[in-house]
Order: structure tokens, then sequence, then C-alpha cells
């Protein structure tokens, strides 16, 4: 693979570190991951300009020097030219790592079909310091593994009390008779880019958007479920499973919500 590290280019799969850094010791990091549409990060959908907003208030947060953004957008530019997936890391130091990757082999099948989502126990895996999408990604890692073992794709992280509050990798979205819902935004889950737009572009549908949070009552009104992010879009849920319970079912895939969810992309392309 090529990558670009603190202004150099390798085409390897390896990266030298010093055995102290904190970004290997610690997972102090903090990241973006973006989908690049038509090879373009100017791309509407590409969200460029979101994703750098992103990692320089997160710098300024955590009081990290910045690299130098005129190479980090060259060299990303670069990078789009091969790669629909980047994702830029920076470290304590100032110091920038972008990598690409392929979409996943399945997407369009999960898109079509639907996976099957792992309820993790309350309070037990959540993020490290959410809402600046840091590198210390252990926990959400860990569920989206138990959540493989037990035959589904996604973990779905809950808070101290069983409220759902994301997806190991994207944030939840529900809907019932037309209207949707989203875990409120607590500082305790990332509030994603694609969250946000797809939020605003509903709401100029003129289409109710509630934000209470997700108790095992109210999830169990809804007709349907998915989850979105940068990369793979929207993807409906189909099952839920918990351990020593049986799966919650749902019609996602099928319904009229998520198809116009997903046509957010079909349109706008």
């Amino acid at each position: 693979m090529v990558y670009w590290w603190d202004g150099q280019w390798f085409e390897q799969d390896v990266i030298q570190l010093p055995v102290h850094e904190p970004g290997l010791l610690y997972g102090a990091t903090v990241f973006t991951t973006l989908r690049v549409y038509q090879q373009c990060l100017d791309h509407p959908f590409s969200h460029w300009v979101d994703h750098g907003d992103r990692l320089r208030q997160s710098l300024v947060s955590l009081q990290w020097p910045a690299p130098d953004w005129g190479q980090v957008d060259q060299a990303a530019r670069h990078l789009s030219q091969r790669y629909p997936i980047l994702r830029l890391t920076c470290f304590p130091s100032g110091q920038m790592l972008i990598t690409g990757r392929a979409l996943a082999e399945d997407l369009e099948q999960r898109q079509e079909l639907g996976i099957n989502a792992w309820l993790m126990a309350p309070g037990r895996y959540q993020r490290s310091l959410a809402e600046l999408k840091t590198g210390n990604y252990f926990a959400p890692w860990l569920a989206q593994r138990i959540a493989q073992e037990n035959k589904a794709q996604e973990a779905i992280l809950t808070d101290a009390n069983g409220h759902w509050l994301e997806t190991s990798t994207g944030n939840l979205w529900g809907w019932r008779d037309g209207e949707f819902f989203t875990p409120p935004l607590t500082g305790q889950q990332l509030p994603g880019i694609t969250l946000q737009h797809l939020r605003g572009w509903l709401q100029e549908q003129g289409l109710t958007i509630h934000g209470d949070r997700w108790s095992k009552d109210l999830v169990h009104t809804f007709q349907g479920l998915a989850y979105s992010n940068s990369g793979v879009e929207i993807v409906p849920i189909n099952r839920v499973g918990k351990e020593g319970e049986g799966w919650l079912n749902f019609a996602s895939a099928q319904s009229r919500e998520y198809g116009l969810l997903a046509s957010y992309w079909i349109k706008n392309r």
C-alpha cells in the first residue's frame, strides 16, 4: 500500500515509530475517515472541509501542534486518485499519517439485504473522549469482535443505564410511521459528519427527527433500524441480538423509510 507519513511517501505495509510514541502506547491520536466520491475531495459528498475542520478543532482542544495543512491537502488529493476511503491520523507531535483503502467488498450486499447487530452490556463498551474521535478504539473494536462471534456485523454500544448510543462504527437511525429517531448527542458518542448532513437533509424535506434517549421500550416501538458513517453511507439493521435473549427483528431493508434515507446519496450523486 501507498501511504504518506510526516511529509514523506512510502509504499509498504509497515511504519516505523519510536517505542515511546504515545500514539503507539496509548492510542493518543485523533483521526477522521472519509469516503472520496468520483476521486474528488471537492465533491460535495466527500465533505473534505468538514473532515479537516474536525481535525483542526480536535488539535486545538488538545493543544497539540498542527501539521502543514497545505502538505496534508496535497497528499490527500494524491491518495484520493488511488483509494475511495482515506484515513487521516494526527499524532501529539504534529505528525500526520494518511492511509487509504478500498470499500468493503460486501458493502452493496449489506446495503441491499441488511445486517445483524449485537447489543452490548450497559456502559461496558464506550469510546474514549468520543467527541474527539481519538485513536483509542479498543472498546468499540472489542465490541465488534464480540458481535462477530455472535454472527452479527456491528455492535451496539450503550450507556450505564442501557440506553443505546451508537454502533461500533457509526451513528444509529430508527423510524416509526414515517418519523425518524437518532440518539441525543450526549458526549458519549461521535457526532458523525454523515449524521449531521443526513439529518439536515431530512429536515429540509419537512420530516420529523426525534432526539429521545433510546430506551429498551422506545426501541421496541421502532419499525426499522440503520446505521450511518462516511464509509458505508447507510446500512439497514434487520436483527439485534443480546446475550441470553432472542433476536429482535425488524423489516428495515424493505421499508419505505430506509429507501428514503438511501435516496439521499442516490439522488445527489
